[in-house]
């Protein structure tokens, strides 16, 4: 073991490029759509299960809780999905150098941010 090794254990000093930002939040948006999914599947099963429990899901979607934990999801989603294509794009060989893959993280985060406004406006 090389004792001579710096160890920096502090994360609020590492500099990350752009690119670790974008790969990190596309895996973090995955696991907000996973939990998301489940919740949106268990909100179609309760307007799914009569008259009655649509009327309350449909007033309940008025709550401002309600309405956050939708935008959330689909912010998630939108951003999951422009991340995903831009490492489809990569894929193809476009983008796959220094310079293009930080140009193409910040195109990825100005079209989701967006794509995330426009879900804000249409949900609320």
């Amino acid at each position: 073991m090389n004792k001579n090794r710096p160890v920096n254990l502090d994360l609020a000093t590492i500099k990350l490029p752009i690119t670790a930002y974008v790969s990190i939040l596309h895996r973090v948006s995955g696991v907000i759509l996973f939990a998301g999914v489940a919740i949106l599947l268990c909100m179609l099963d309760a307007s799914l299960e009569s008259a009655e429990s649509f009327a309350a899901l449909k007033e309940g979607l008025q709550n401002p809780i309600y309405q956050f934990l939708i935008w959330g999801t689909l912010a998630a989603l939108a951003y999951h999905m422009v991340a995903g294509i831009r490492h489809l794009i990569m894929d193809c060989g476009i983008g796959e150098s220094l310079e293009g893959g930080q140009t193409g993280a910040k195109i990825a985060l100005v079209v989701a941010v967006v794509l995330i406004v426009l879900a804000g406006v249409w949900v609320w």
